[in-house]
């Protein structure tokens, strides 16, 4: 018997054992992310005796199961028994900060990381500490370059004996032959910087930083700027100057042009840094220069921090420097040959605007402005006009009006096509930042005049844009100023400004709402539907589908309607084509949702009573979207309304070629049958021999009768026009005008 308990206890760890090694990669790959499961059922020793043992004899596998694993291993503290056993965790993680992936590797020091916060002082030093040792003295770079992220998250808890030699290891990896390693300990030496004490930053940490500064490969220099930085938040201001500024200078003026990239793009923490006297001697000179650097990449990066740059400046000298040694070099940025040059210093320069004041905005800044905003990238225009509102709150809309407008305008009305297409595409946020008084006094005209445009891209973007400005601000206003306007150009001599119209109606209509759509738009629709050509009227046809969503139900069936059918009888077979496609389109486009609202409606008797043998015509949605989450939809086309307390087996029956729908009424609980599909006014037509068919079914069903709550009968006729009655009670739809279930004869 106790032969059987054990056989049974070492079942989870031989499914491990037998799933670790299958072929199967996804089954070695869940058998890991299963770990804990398992490690649970052994209990904490066997975990220890057992489990790691096998995890750290067994590594070698492929890639995404070692990350895997060394991402379990982080969270294994309590599995093993606590902070007191963590150091078990050690030689699997070990062995994971060896391997040749980076990403394991990474992963593998990210979980080491983690449990040495976990380890106690003394267990720190006796398992932690020699395993960083073991690391740093490794035959292999990989276990050199993982010992490098180690040293700062044990060097501030162990004794000064062993800091000693800490620092001694980590001077031996900044100086090693490999450079991955030197990478690594370049990417280090800011976060090992941290944790020092003061003086051994001033006697160990600098001598590294110049050497790495310096080193031959340029992957390790541009790394140690970044250090440098770190470094020089550490430093007193008075050792500054000497000890990290000279290093600096030199990586602001490297050969590479990485470096140099590195240096710009970290230009504003380093300004932040040493502070304003350094800032306005060594590195004010030193951001004039990389903003002129020969390299693209880098004079982007430095142009991407001019604004950031500007205002960390000291500010009883801020506005000299701007003008004197930084204004030349972004006058000069503006007709930059590299269009990404041009694009970061758009989406910053607009800032400077709020820093110098009106008068220098509008006599340096105003003309830069302009002549981004003519420029041939269209990045860098988007970013001028995004910016708009900086300085709107500096020099006003009225100066703005005068000065950067025109140039809009004048882009607006460019002979080529394409410009003024990018132009409309950024009409709604420049309305946005301008607001709508002066969207109306200035370019309401413009955005109009792009609806009788020649080319048909700009009349298709001019009724997208017409949208979001509705959407910007408010259907009263569309009905003030954009609607007039748009309707009349329905008495347009031009077929295609009339078509237009029918364009921008069925776009408006989404956003305006049913009211201003019943009562503005469709009789000028309904108008067009007698218009001489047909591509017009055909087009009418698709604008009344198209708003269907929108309109009253009544609406739908008693001026829509007809008109289709008009329509439908048109000599053109076109204009016929998409009159009977709107007719017979899906009801789902005209009404998406029903409401069924359980909350009033009280079941005082449990018991199911179901009258299978009611037959209802149709269902006329093909998807709802119900107010309970037990009621169930089929994606088919078929309606299932479950009951409050049902499972989600008896859910997923109700799903069938002829669903039931069961719904609870006042005193009773029915079922009925219902059909799928319908067309967009009512059922399809129905041929004879089908309605013949369906009277043979209803003479069959006749003499059947039905038990009520109340124990008596009543026939199939009273069923129906009883449950006829309930279901209207419950089922309130949106759209529709008709009656949502009709029940065959």
């Amino acid at each position: 018997m106790a032969g059987a308990d054990s056989d049974d206890s070492l079942y989870p760890i031989a499914v491990l054992i037998d799933e670790l090694r299958n072929e199967d990669v996804q089954l070695r790959l869940n058998s890991i992310k299963k770990l804990s499961t398992i490690a649970l059922a052994l209990g904490v020793e066997r975990t220890r005796t057992e489990l790691l043992p096998f995890l750290t004899d067994t590594i070698y596998d492929e890639d995404e199961v070692l990350l895997a694993l060394a991402e379990q291993l982080g969270n294994f503290t309590m599995l093993v028994g606590g902070p007191e056993y963590v150091h078990c965790l050690l030689p699997p993680l070990e062995s994971l900060a060896t391997v040749e992936e980076t990403v394991v590797r990474d992963k593998a020091v990210e979980s080491l990381r983690k449990i040495s916060h976990e380890h106690s002082p003394v267990d720190l030093e006796v398992h932690f500490e020699p395993l960083v040792k073991r690391l740093a003295s490794g035959d292999w770079f990989t276990s050199r370059t993982s010992a490098c992220g180690l040293f700062s998250v044990c060097y501030p808890r162990v004794s000064s004996t062993v800091k000693a030699e800490i620092r001694q290891h980590f001077r031996t990896l900044c100086s090693d032959d490999t450079p991955m390693v030197r990478r690594a300990a370049a990417s280090k030496l800011g976060e090992f910087a941290k944790v020092l004490e003061l003086e051994y930053v001033k006697s160990d940490i600098i001598s590294l930083f110049t050497a790495l500064a310096s080193d031959e490969q340029d992957s390790v220099r541009l790394l140690a700027v970044e250090a440098g930085v770190s470094i020089a938040t550490l430093l007193p201001q008075e050792d500054l100057e000497a000890l990290v500024m000279p290093t600096l200078r030199q990586a602001a003026e490297d050969k590479s042009w990485r470096v140099r990239y590195m240096v710009a793009d970290k230009f504003s923490d380093l300004q932040k840094a040493v502070g304003p006297e350094i800032t306005k001697n060594d590195l004010v000179p030193a951001f004039q220069n990389l903003l002129k650097d020969c390299e693209a990449e880098v004079r982007a990066a430095a142009a991407n921090k001019v604004k950031e740059f500007c205002e960390n400046l000291p500010e009883d000298s801020r506005e000299t420097i701007i003008m004197t040694h930084i204004l030349p070099c972004v006058k000069e940025l503006v007709s930059d040959t590299n269009q990404h040059v041009k694009s970061a210093l758009a989406s910053v320069i607009m800032g400077l605007s709020t820093i110098l004041g009106k008068d220098n905005t509008i006599e340096h800044l105003l003309p830069l402005f302009l002549a981004q905003l003519k420029d041939e990238c269209p990045e860098v225009r988007l970013n001028i006009i995004s910016n708009l509102d900086c300085v709107n709150e500096v020099i006003g809309i009225r100066q703005l009006s005068q000065s950067l407008l025109p140039a809009i305008v004048e882009l607006a009305e460019d002979a080529k096509w394409r410009v003024r297409l990018a132009i409309i595409e950024y009409m709604p946020l420049l309305a946005g930042q301008l607001g709508v008084e002066f969207f109306d006094e200035k370019l309401n005209s413009l955005c109009m005049a792009w609806l009788v445009d020649h080319v048909y891209a700009i009349r298709e973007a001019a009724t997208c844009n017409l949208m979001k400005l509705v959407e910007k601000f408010g259907a009263e206003w569309a009905q003030n100023t954009i609607v007039p306007k748009v309707l009349g150009m329905a008495n347009d001599p031009n077929y295609l400004h009339r078509m237009t119209t029918l364009f921008c109606i069925n776009a408006l209509s989404e956003v305006c709402g049913q009211e201003i759509t019943t009562k503005h738009m469709l009789p000028v629709v309904f108008k067009m539907s007698n218009d001489q050509v047909a591509n017009v009227r055909f087009n009418v046809a698709k604008s009344l589908q198209k708003i269907g969503p929108v309109l009253d139900s009544n609406c739908l069936q008693t001026e829509v309607k007809p008109v289709l059918e008009k329509l439908a009888s048109d000599q053109d077979m076109d204009v016929k084509y998409f009159a009977q496609e709107a007719i017979s389109g899906e009801f789902c486009n005209c009404c998406s949702r029903v409401l069924c609202n359980f909350a009033k409606t009280k079941v005082s008797n449990p018991k199911r009573y179901s009258l299978s043998k009611l037959r209802l015509c149709h269902a006329p949605l093909k998807r709802l979207v119900l107010t309970r989450p037990h009621i169930s939809t089929s994606l088919c086309g078929n309606i299932s309304i479950m009951p409050p307390k049902c499972s989600r087996k008896e859910r997923r029956r109700g799903f069938s070629n002829r669903s039931n729908v069961e719904a609870a009424m006042s005193d009773r609980r029915c079922v009925f049958q219902c059909e799928s599909k319908s067309t967009l006014f009512g059922l399809p037509e129905v041929d004879a021999r089908a309605r013949e068919r369906a009277r043979e079914r209803e003479r069959a069903r006749e003499s059947e009768s039905f038990p009520t709550s109340k124990g008596r009968y009543i026939s199939i006729k009273a069923c129906q026009h009883i449950l006829l009655h309930q279901i209207h009670k419950i089922m309130i739809f949106k759209k529709a005008s008709y009656d949502p279930f009709k029940l065959k004869n």
